[in-house]
């Protein structure tokens, strides 16, 4: 297995990281170079995918670079870490969740290498978007490292920048969707159509809109993601020494 992961820039402050590898691709440039980052005696990729320093809205991403550029690098599997709302009542600020399953609610953005002219027309089965060894590898080595996760629930992948209204996630809840977020969509169904085994590790950023009293304010967000790092860094650690050679 051929790790990347694909996270926010604050994620890669957790591991030591080489100058990364410059990369062009058919779709113009990542989001920023790919860099190593050594765990132990193994090396794993990491793809800031707001750019670093953190610039790019989720809108914006150029989700086909990312993948591609990972895919010329070797990588087989990508685990995402990806920062949500909380919509069901077990998913509070700080929890980790990893989905399922996911409702794409995204428009307007290169969701496919698929566009009539630089690959051919595939119709890739997504019946499970998470499905795969990663996933099942990430839930293991959770257990391993003594980390509490939510192991099944869909995600809503809305468009951004700006969070949702009360009634918005009100009809996300009634979807049967646990949480929501920004990042899932089109990376995941980009990395099934590279033929990239795909996971996701969700932190709960806050709840969504109208499930708690007051506005939701980045000052929150940024907090409790940056509590949350250090049992990221723990999971992803642990997995590293779990996955083969």
């Amino acid at each position: 297995m051929k790790l990347a992961v694909i996270g926010g820039t604050g994620a890669l402050d957790l591991f030591v990281a080489s100058s990364g590898a410059s990369l062009t691709t058919p779709f113009g440039a990542p989001s920023d170079r790919p860099r190593k980052v050594a765990i132990g005696e193994r090396e794993i990729w990491f793809l800031a995918r707001h750019g670093n320093p953190h610039r790019i809205p989720p809108h914006k991403v150029n989700y086909r670079a990312n993948i591609h550029a990972l895919k010329i690098l070797g990588v087989d599997s990508v685990l995402a870490v990806n920062a949500v709302g909380g919509i069901s009542p077990d998913l509070r600020a700080g929890s980790l969740l990893v989905p399922d399953q996911l409702i794409d609610h995204t428009w307007g953005r290169a969701h496919t290498f698929s566009d009539g002219g630089s690959a051919p027309l595939r119709h890739v089965d997504f019946t499970n978007p998470f499905a795969g060894p990663l996933r099942a590898a990430v839930l293991a080595a959770a257990d391993r490292a003594g980390l509490e996760v939510t192991e099944d629930g869909c995600i809503a992948v809305t468009q951004g920048p700006r969070l949702e209204t009360a009634m918005e996630v009100a009809r996300l809840a009634a979807e049967g969707c646990a949480a929501v977020g920004m990042t899932s969509m089109p990376e995941a169904a980009l990395a099934r159509e590279a033929g990239i085994d795909y996971a996701s590790l969700c932190i709960v950023a806050n709840a969504g809109a109208g499930l708690e009293q007051g506005p939701i304010t980045e000052q929150d967000i940024h907090r409790v993601l940056q509590a949350a790092m250090e049992r990221v860094q723990k999971m992803i650690v642990q997995l590293v020494q779990d996955i083969p050679v």
